[in-house]
């Protein structure tokens, strides 16, 4: 079974971090490409490891990335 779940990634000091806000997991990398493989890697260990209840548990099944426009200064 396969599941379609967000990947957020940012620049951070030297490299880069990625985050799943659905199950609230992140992970790291030095490239873009890095930083999502070991997201993916990090999520389908989990998928492998919590039981069904922290599954549903910490499962968001709705979220919504947007961009915000706020007044600066």
């Amino acid at each position: 079974m396969h599941k379609q779940l967000t990947a957020i990634i940012e620049r951070e000091e030297g490299g880069y971090v990625s985050l799943c806000p659905e199950l609230d997991i992140a992970s790291q990398g030095n490239t873009i490409e890095e930083a999502r493989e070991n997201l993916r890697e990090a999520l389908e260990l989990f998928f492998e490891t919590a039981s069904p209840t922290e599954i549903q548990t910490r499962l968001h099944e709705e979220v919504y990335v947007t961009r915000v426009d706020v007044a600066v200064g």
